[in-house]
């Protein structure tokens, strides 16, 4: 099997998790990923234990300039070197998850005439995984609002996203106790669970610690996590209850477990966890781009799992005036949960391998 995704976390992660799947049910499958030395993917996947192969790969221009008259060479000598990695593992299938390095794989799996499977999770459809559409008819799409959202993948297979099973296995409940001793916090306490993604999110991270002085006079200790490229802060010492500041969390189903209430935003990854989990949330989506982000957490929010915060409206006064009473509220963060829990999915990897099978067994 050749798995194809890289660039982010939002390709990555969904592919690690899809090949933890993979592995669980034939541990002797031999799984091979392709990557490129730029993205995120050199340092994850073999941390995950997967072999990485490294494949040439070109940002897709978006205007005419001299790139886009380069590009028929470049793609055709990146989609040589894959397809050499596919005779060379004699691959049955690939599955791509995005990310440019996903091209050069759709089109030596089409050459090949490899079974292609692409997995899609955002509206509108990423520029790799756009051309990949012209080359299979095989489609995973993540969430149900991208049939309606999305004229590119109407009618395509709705299978949910493949989250890893340290999060679709948590129970938070069960866990709350734990997690809480983990970072310190009390274990009776309401807490508020703030990230903004791997990378982390200046304005959420502004705004929650202007407001440090008045959630925690309301009762409310704070789970905070930074973000690895946004400059740290100085949380004051004479806050009423348990402030806690990290940098990174690796262990995310410890963060899901420790809060009742998160602040985040909206990206694919992070709204199917959330919802997965029953997570209440404020969702503060990117202010910028195509609004996908805004489209993502819009679901959730609309089936009652959630609230929707422009960025430039969460200020400290947001906080203090519609959060604070939110994570206090027992009752409501219950219905939340139970809301966001019946739009979110915890199968999205056991899906896609159904549908990965059936892919398979037709072109046999």
């Amino acid at each position: 099997m050749v798995l194809a995704g890289g660039g982010t976390g939002g390709h990555i992660y969904p592919l690690l998790a899809f090949a933890d799947c993979l592995r669980r049910h034939d541990a002797g499958l031999r799984i091979t990923c392709v990557g490129t030395p730029r993205g995120l993917e050199k340092d994850l996947i073999p941390a995950a234990g997967y072999d990485l192969r490294m494949v040439p790969a070109y940002q897709l221009p978006r205007s005419v300039n001299w790139n886009l008259v380069r590009t028929p060479d470049r793609m055709w000598t990146a989609s040589r070197a894959t397809r050499q990695i596919l005779d060379e593992v004699s691959a049955d299938a690939v599955v791509g998850f995005g990310g440019y390095v996903a091209v050069p794989a759709y089109l030596a799996a089409w050459r090949r005439k490899t079974p292609l499977l692409i997995h899609e999770k955002d509206v509108p459809v990423g520029v790799a995984n756009r051309l990949g559409l012209r080359l299979t008819p095989h489609v995973g799409l993540g969430f149900p609002h991208q049939l309606t959202q999305e004229p590119r993948v109407a009618g395509k297979r709705v299978v949910g996203v493949p989250l890893r099973q340290s999060i679709s296995g948590l129970d938070r409940a069960a866990r709350r106790a734990e997690a809480r001793e983990h970072f310190g916090l009390d274990p009776d306490k309401p807490t508020l669970f703030v990230f903004g993604a791997s990378q982390g999110a200046k304005s959420i991270n502004d705004a929650v610690s202007g407001a440090a002085k008045a959630i925690t006079s309301a009762g409310v200790q704070v789970l905070h996590i930074v973000g690895a490229r946004n400059e740290d802060f100085t949380v004051p010492s004479d806050l009423a209850e348990k402030y806690v500041v990290l940098k990174f969390l690796r262990e995310m189903e410890l963060g899901y477990a420790a809060g009742d209430l998160a602040i985040c935003r909206g990206g694919a990854m992070t709204c199917a966890e959330t919802a997965a989990l029953g997570m209440p949330a404020v969702y503060v989506p990117l202010p910028w781009g195509n609004g996908e982000q805004r489209r993502n957490a819009l679901p959730v929010v609309e089936a009652g799992g959630g609230l929707l915060c422009e960025d430039g409206d969460l200020t400290p006064s947001y906080i203090e005036s519609t959060v604070v009473p939110l994570v206090r509220d027992a009752d409501r963060l219950a219905a939340m949960s139970a809301a966001a829990a019946g739009y979110g999915r915890r199968d999205g990897d056991e899906q896609l391998r159904n549908y990965l099978l059936e892919v398979v067994g037709a072109a046999d």
